[in-house]
């Protein structure tokens, strides 16, 4: 049962001025609470989409590492799941988001010390 189907069954038991508080705790959970859990689910799922992006990325930098591969063929997202193929010629670099549509050429190494300290900054 809703706040709201609970304080208009209870309207009739209680007295005006309770039913007063109820009609304004139902509207404070109504015009504050709900929309700062809205907002508050949005950023979390943002958080746990950036963090599986670049747990991703550190799985393809451990099989280029375990693989020892120097060169890759790939598929790459271009948006909209239309993907196209990609060839790697050379696997000694890597581009990297760093934020704010900023991209950093590094070392599988860098990269891979770069993502652990994002991941454990986007999980504080």
């Amino acid at each position: 049962m809703s706040v709201s189907t609970r304080a208009h069954s209870a309207q009739g038991r209680f007295p005006p001025e309770v039913q007063e508080v109820i009609k304004k705790y139902e509207d404070f959970i109504t015009t504050r609470l709900k929309p700062d859990l809205e907002e508050t689910l949005q950023v979390r799922d943002t958080i746990y989409s950036r963090t599986s992006e670049y747990l991703k990325l550190k799985t393809h930098i451990d099989t280029i590492r375990t693989q020892e591969l120097d060169e890759l063929e790939t598929k790459v997202d271009l948006g909209s799941d239309f993907y196209v193929k990609a060839f790697i010629p050379d696997t000694t670099f890597i581009y990297v988001s760093i934020g704010f549509g900023f991209h950093l050429q590094m070392t599988l190494e860098e990269a891979d010390a770069f993502i652990d300290e994002k991941v454990k900054h986007l999980e504080k």
